[in-house]
């Protein structure tokens, strides 16, 4: 065959392929290629996530309530104690022996009283005796008075000399004067006796104002003995016997001596974003993990949920920021675990997963999925020329334009249409489809940037082949 010939087949040949080759492309043009999937039903669970330190339930931190040295540590961190038991003493000197010189005079107080009790019994006696000689003397008197009486008439009959009348008359006067004389010294026993008693009254007033003074020196004293306010564990000892510490402010130093924690109730205290506070309920279960203690994760509900934000980049709250802050802000929730550890300490770090919904045989689709969609670009666009592209819409008509969709693409055929779906609660990957889907309806759902892309009615092309990975990328 001449060499003429044989170019102009080839030629030929080469002409047809590239007709064949520019047909192809022509008909794929516009021919998307995207992996789909199908809507499923599934169990759901909706997790927050958070991060946080293990806490004690209830903690007290142990500030002195007098200033001075210590003399006595008498328990070390990680020690068990008892409510009431003496974890510390202070040097106590002085306030000691204000007890004991408060004792003494206790002591003297008490005897005056009973000097001043015997005094008094003593009045009673001198009384009682004094009553007696009255008693006497009104005996002697009334005997005396007969034989004046009697004497009276015999004077009168002018039977008695002068003399002895004047002897009886006299005796009488006398036994007058000491009914008198034994009366007012019953009297001055009385007066006495009213004086003793108030002595008494005044020397037991004395024993209880010395023992008032006792018990707030004694109070005193025992403030430089430190006791555990709680039955619980010592998980913070910051000072040494010797150092100084002095009533202050609390965090500062030489305020603190122990922090004594109740460990019988342990907490994972973490920081609920405020996008997902909402959803946070009291009593809802949580799998809590802790760094310290890796592959074991701990059930737990929540007890109690913080109601003041807190600034991410502070951690102060923004309650009490004197200006308005845009930052990140969170919320603390606090999970009870409910079986902790023996060997749990507080400030271990942790992260704890929240279930806050679950639904049982639920219709779900992929996250990725879901898209967002303007009105405006799902409605159809009249034809150019047309009456109603020429017209200028609303100001109205704009803002309807502008509305969002949330929707998914449906697979129909060779083309993807957008379908409106409404969601219910999110899970790890999934997301539950209250209305506009059915199981068994195939989606797009892949890859990212294609479905954040694609227009509806797009024509399409099913790839659901796993992507290769290169040697370089896995590596």
């Amino acid at each position: 065959m001449k060499p003429k010939k044989i170019a102009l087949i080839l030629g030929l040949l080469i002409l047809v392929a590239g007709g064949i080759f520019a047909s192809i492309r022509y008909n794929n043009r516009g021919i998307i290629t995207v992996q789909t999937g199908k809507v499923v039903r599934a169990d759901l669970a909706a997790v927050v996530t958070a991060s946080g330190e293990i806490k004690p339930r209830n903690y007290i931190n142990l500030s002195p309530s007098a200033i001075g040295p210590i003399d006595e540590i008498l328990v070390k961190e990680g020690d068990r104690v008892r409510k009431g038991q003496v974890v510390a003493r202070m040097e106590n000197t002085q306030p000691k022996a204000d007890v004991e010189a408060q004792r003494a005079a206790i002591d003297t107080a008490l005897a005056d009283s009973a000097a001043a009790e015997a005094n008094a019994k003593s009045m009673d006696d001198a009384i009682n005796t004094a009553q007696s000689e009255v008693d006497k003397a009104q005996a002697t008197l009334e005997l005396g008075k007969l034989n004046m009486d009697r004497y009276n008439k015999l004077w009168a009959d002018k039977l008695v000399a002068k003399q002895d009348y004047d002897q009886k008359k006299a005796d009488y006067d006398n036994d007058v004067a000491a009914l008198q004389e034994a009366q007012e010294k019953v009297a001055q026993a009385k007066s006495q006796k009213a004086q003793a008693r108030e002595q008494v009254s005044s020397a037991q007033r004395k024993v209880t104002q010395a023992q008032a003074n006792l018990v707030r020196y004694k109070d005193m004293l025992d403030k430089y003995s430190v006791e555990a306010p709680l039955d619980g564990v010592v998980t913070n000892l910051p000072v040494k016997v010797g150092e100084t510490v002095v009533p202050g402010v609390q965090n500062t130093e030489g305020s603190t001596i122990m922090t004594i924690a109740d460990m019988s109730i342990i907490t994972a205290e973490v920081q609920v974003d405020e996008t997902d506070i909402v959803n946070v309920s009291l009593g809802q279960s949580a799998d809590v993990t802790i760094d310290a203690i890796p592959n074991k994760t701990f059930k737990g509900r929540v007890i109690q949920i913080g109601d003041t934000a807190i600034v991410r980049s502070t951690g102060v709250a923004a309650s009490s920021s004197t200006t308005s802050s845009q930052e990140a802000k969170d919320f603390k929730v606090v999970v009870a675990l409910s079986d902790p550890p023996e060997d749990i300490r507080p400030g271990l770090s942790c992260t704890a997963k929240i279930t806050t919904a679950t639904r049982h045989d639920a219709v779900t689709i992929p996250i990725q999925a879901l898209t967002i969609r303007q009105k405006g670009d799902l409605e159809k666009k009249p034809p150019t020329g047309s009456v109603q592209a020429a017209t200028t819409p609303t100001a109205a008509q704009e803002k309807d334009a502008k509305t969002e969709i949330q929707g998914v693409f449906i697979v129909h055929g060779d083309r993807a249409d957008f379908k409106k779906v409404d969601t219910g609660i999110t899970g790890a990957t999934d997301i539950e489809v209250i209305g506009g889907l059915q199981p068994g309806d195939q989606i797009v759902t892949g890859s990212y940037k294609v479905i954040r892309t694609m227009r509806n009615g797009a024509k399409i092309k099913i790839d659901n082949k796993a992507p290769v990975v290169s040697e370089t990328s896995a590596s």
